[in-house]
C-alpha cells in the first residue's frame, strides 16, 4: 500500500493529475497507523531522489514493531463487509459481481484492471 500511496501523492505534485484516485481511504489509514502526517511525505515525495529514499524516511519515522499488525488491517477487510455503503457501491460498482469474501486489496487490483483496459 505504501507504493501506491506514494505513486497518489506524486499524483498531487505540479504537474501530476490524481484522475479517480484519492488519499483518503486506505492510504489515509495507512499514513495515519504509520503515525505520518500527508503532508509530511508530500515534502518527502517531492524532494526524493527515488522510492528507496521514501522508503528509508518513512521507516525513519514509524515504528516497524507495528507494521504487521498495520499489514493485517489493511489486508483483512472483504468487500462483503462494505456492501451495505452506499458510497462504496457509488465508487466501485463491479464491486457487486465479487463474491463477498474478496479482499479490499483484491477489489482494488480488479478495479485497477478494468479501469486500465478500458482506457488501452
Amino acid at each position: 500500500m505504501l507504493a501506491r500511496t506514494i505513486d497518489k501523492i506524486r499524483a498531487t505534485l505540479p504537474g501530476g493529475n490524481t484522475g479517480v484516485y484519492q488519499i483518503k481511504g486506505f492510504s489515509q489509514r495507512l499514513l495515519d497507523a504509520l503515525g505520518i502526517p500527508e503532508d509530511d511525505l508530500r515534502a518527502v515525495v517531492s524532494l526524493a531522489a527515488g522510492d528507496d529514499e521514501i522508503a528509508a524516511w518513512v521507516l525513519k519515522h514509524s515504528d516497524p514493531s507495528k507494521y504487521a499488525a498495520i499489514n493485517e488491517a489493511l489486508e483483512s477487510p472483504t468487500v462483503g463487509e462494505r456492501l451495505d455503503r452506499p458510497d462504496f457501491l457509488e465508487r466501485y460498482p463491479n464491486v457487486k459481481d465479487l463474491p463477498p469474501e474478496t479482499t479490499l486489496f483484491q477489489m482494488l487490483d480488479i478495479d485497477d484492471a478494468q479501469m486500465f483496459a478500458k482506457s488501452s
